[in-house]
């Protein structure tokens, strides 16, 4: 088979999808599955937010091109099953959008962003079955805190929220010294559990992507804790041995040379 021409258009992809999945493609794009490609999928999607945290856009084009291979692949598996084609997949999203756009679509008329949030949950209403919970449709294999500010933000848009950010602080407040009171190992559990719950709602309220946050002080200490490690390897030192007032100090400089 000629090599494909055309390398821009996205009917080239899908060629190039159902060519590696013919019974004389490639062995293991033929073997896979739905299931066998979740991992792929979910990896896929963490290089595409590192890449947005990093603020690469030359990387953010070849991660999203990546993901998009993997809902391609999964659209083809699909086809072949005969559960659903690949148009159907762009017939539904297209007619959500319109039909959760009244605004740009229809008549109605909007004055803000926050309406619009407003009136997208209240189009996604109307799209559930009736005895059906708006919580239903997140994900429950979503990352805890991503999970905890999405069912939270969600019933805010409903109005079940604080009335301002200082009575989610006075909760806070509240949540630590029920955690500190705390006397088994299970209480302590449901306490930090809780003091989560509303450290997410504190983020959700500033702004604050809270995977996001997490991430950058995650690379934040790995950064550090690498440059404590440099640093002893360069002057002799075990880390181990340090006390932990020269470990705090060491700390310290990292913050200072690695901002």
């Amino acid at each position: 088979m000629a090599k494909p021409e055309k390398l821009d258009q996205f009917s080239t992809l899908v060629d190039i999808i159902a060519r590696l999945r013919a019974p004389d493609g490639c062995p293991w794009d033929r073997k896979q599955t739905h299931a066998s490609l979740r991992e792929n999928l979910l990896e896929e999607c963490y290089e595409v937010l590192e890449a947005l945290d990093e603020g690469d856009s030359e990387e953010l084009c070849d991660e999203l091109g990546d993901l998009l291979m993997q809902i391609v692949l999964h659209g083809q598996i699909a086809a072949e099953a005969g559960e659903f084609e690949l148009g159907d997949v762009i017939h539904s999203i297209n007619a959500k959008l319109i039909h959760r756009h009244p605004h740009i679509f229809g008549l109605e008329k909007v004055k803000d962003a926050e309406e619009v949030a407003h009136n997208w949950e209240v189009l996604k209403g109307e799209e559930r079955e009736a005895d059906t919970s708006m919580l239903e449709s997140v994900p429950k294999q979503m990352p805890a805190l991503g999970y905890s500010q999405e069912v939270q933000r969600r019933v805010a848009q409903l109005g079940f929220d604080w009335e301002d950010v200082d009575g989610v602080i006075d909760k806070l407040v509240e949540e630590v010294r029920e955690f500190k009171q705390a006397d088994s190992d299970e209480e302590k559990a449901a306490e930090f559990g809780d003091l989560l719950f509303t450290l997410v709602n504190v983020a959700r309220r500033q702004g604050v992507d809270l995977e996001a946050a997490l991430r950058e002080a995650n690379k934040r200490f790995y950064q550090r804790f690498t440059y404590m490690e440099d640093a002893c390897r360069q002057r002799g030192l075990n880390f181990s041995k340090l006390s932990f007032d020269e470990q705090n100090a060491l700390w310290e400089e990292a913050k200072r040379k690695t901002g």
